[in-house]
């Protein structure tokens, strides 16, 4: 796997090693420029005409920053520092002409970076990369895992920006096979299939936001289902799904084979251990709940890690929108370290880790100021 940016060469198995382990990050460095660096001028996304691809909309409900600091976007990113790099590759039907552009989410502004490739579809393919830097400035060691969850995340926020603006026909590829890009998503001109019932409104997307701790309170067992279902529907393939829940009835909880409840696996209150091994986050220990997404064993490729990252960080954006929908406070958690939950239940070690969280807590109203 290559950095996007500087084209070295990263061991990717021996990078999540380093990040599940105790080692601590060392000091802070600088992240860099917010954005990429793209070459030639900045050009306006022009307004689609009737049976285009709405490209700036769809940016605008996705990847674009709605601060001036970059740090404030609809998709949520490990200390808000957003590594995830944005390649448009442009087809016919869409706002933009032809061609291949970089994005810039603090302007809202491409770049053109040259033809289209032959064999372009119609609409526009987002191609998903890091700069590493700018995690790697904050979580050091620990960098590389937020950096795939992070482009799930904003693979998804692209794929419910295309529903809620009226596309049903998008493509996510997020196979795990390329190290650049990491991530794909395809969105075909309007007017082919219909956006499926449950569709999220635009703006549904602009008022999500991660809510900031304590998220107290236990969840419904009806909400936390559904929570879980979208997960699992979404994360599906090399990924298990259960969530951590507290007194009366403390213990683990996935979905039942059939879909319509909550099986219990295993009891005592699995939130402490939880707060201790996502990097010592104290608040995890009193949440309503803990979704999480659990395998990729030790001894996986770097195929397999990305595929799974990529998965679960796309997963939990879908049930971070599920949870918003159902009344509940949420925020994912992404930094984990010696979460070997298969040891800790008794089985094998290495064989069934944490890869990525959401913390859920019952939303009153004096709760509702997010950030």
């Amino acid at each position: 796997m290559k950095h996007a940016s500087e084209n070295r060469p990263v061991d990717l198995v021996a990078a999540l090693a380093l990040a599940r382990s105790p080692e601590r990050p060392g000091p802070g460095t600088p992240a860099g420029p917010a954005v990429r660096d793209w070459p030639g001028p900045s050009l306006p996304i022009p307004d689609a005409a009737v049976g285009e691809t709405d490209l700036g909309a769809v940016l605008r409900l996705s990847l674009a920053a709605s601060d001036g600091s970059g740090r404030l976007r609809p998709a949520p990113s490990a200390g808000a520092l957003h590594p995830v790099d944005a390649e448009l590759v442009v087809g016919a039907g869409c706002s933009l002409p032809p061609g291949r552009y970089g994005y810039d989410p603090l302007r809202h502004r491409v770049h053109r970076l040259g033809r289209r490739p032959d064999g372009t579809p119609p609409g526009v393919t987002a191609e998903l990369s890091v700069t590493a830097r700018r995690t790697v400035s904050h979580y050091g060691r620990r960098a590389w895992p937020l950096l795939l969850l992070d482009t799930g995340h904003a693979a998804a926020a692209l794929f419910l920006a295309a529903r809620a603006l009226g596309t049903g026909g998008s493509e996510v590829h997020l196979d795990g096979l390329a190290g650049n890009p990491l991530a794909a998503v395809r969105i075909p001109p309007p007017g082919g299939t219909p956006p499926p019932r449950g569709t999220p409104a635009p703006a549904e997307l602009q008022a999500r936001r991660s809510v900031p701790p304590p998220l107290q309170g236990t969840p419904p067992p009806g909400a936390l289902r559904a929570v879980l279902a979208t997960a699992a529907r979404a994360g599906a393939g090399g990924l298990r799904w259960c969530a951590a829940v507290g007194p009366p009835h403390p213990g683990l909880v996935e979905p039942a084979a059939d879909g319509t409840a909550l099986r219990r696996y295993a009891a005592g209150d699995a939130r402490p251990t939880l707060a201790a091994w996502a990097a010592g986050q104290a608040w995890i220990a009193d949440s309503g709940a803990v979704l999480l997404a659990h395998g990729c064993p030790a001894d996986s490729g770097a195929p397999h890690i990305r595929r799974t990252h990529l998965r679960a960080g796309f997963a939990v954006h879908l049930a971070h929108l599920a949870a918003l929908r159902h009344g509940l406070a949420a925020r994912p958690v992404g930094s984990w370290q010696q979460a070997d939950l298969g040891a800790a239940l008794g089985g094998a070690p290495g064989r069934d880790w944490i890869v990525h969280g959401l913390a859920l807590g019952t939303l009153h109203a004096d709760e509702e100021n997010t950030t």
